[in-house]
């Protein structure tokens, strides 16, 4: 994971001025005099996320609850690594509760942040979240679903505005018990159901 201390603000910005020469611009006119300090800045921000994975594991107890947490619908951004170009959409994920620990739901949301914000592929993701969660749960069973549209697919070539990717990562008894996977899934559909 890259940190802010190696991010080079000013071999963006020169990256940046490169680009807008080969695309003919005049890097004078007032729209685009700050145009590759703002954009250094934005990548700083974007990919400058410190956090290590080993800060996020704290649990909390809890007195009475033997079955799978489940956030659902968690929004999320990312780069594509093929064009540069965003994905968004949302994710939902489940993990079985072990010896009445649950993880903080700010932990699970910078798991999620924390390989979102990074040159990405979506399957990638998928499969790093679900394996961040399983490391700081330390659960027997793990589910992550990543639901996306990725602007390469809407800016260039085939220009489908409208189609969602869906990706999806398994462990222990989400991959193994096809009832648990069902009611999962099913916790997931009704709730958006009523929204």
């Amino acid at each position: 994971m890259k940190d802010s201390a190696k991010i080079n603000v000013q071999s963006i910005a020169k990256g940046v001025r490169l680009i807008l020469e080969g695309l003919g611009e005049d890097l004078q006119r007032e729209g685009l005099l700050e145009t590759p300090v703002r954009v250094a800045r934005f990548y700083e921000e974007f990919f400058g996320t410190s956090a290590d994975i080993k800060d996020l594991h704290k649990t909390f107890g809890v007195e009475r609850y033997d079955r799978y947490v489940l956030l659902r619908d968690l929004p999320f951004y990312s780069l594509c690594e093929h064009h540069l170009l965003p994905f968004h959409g949302h994710v939902s994920m489940a993990y079985e509760v072990q010896g009445k620990r649950v993880l903080g739901l700010s932990k699970c949301i910078r798991i999620l942040e924390l390989y979102a914000h990074r040159l990405q592929l979506q399957e990638r993701l998928t499969e790093e979240v679900a394996d961040a969660l399983v490391k700081a749960t330390n659960s027997s069973g793990v589910m992550v679903l990543l639901e996306a549209k990725h602007f390469c697919i809407r800016m260039r070539g085939v220009r489908s505005s409208h189609a969602t990717y869906v990706t999806r990562a398994l462990r222990g008894n989400f991959a193994s018990d096809a009832n648990l996977l069902s009611d999962v899934l099913d916790m997931i559909r009704l709730g958006r159901a009523k929204t």
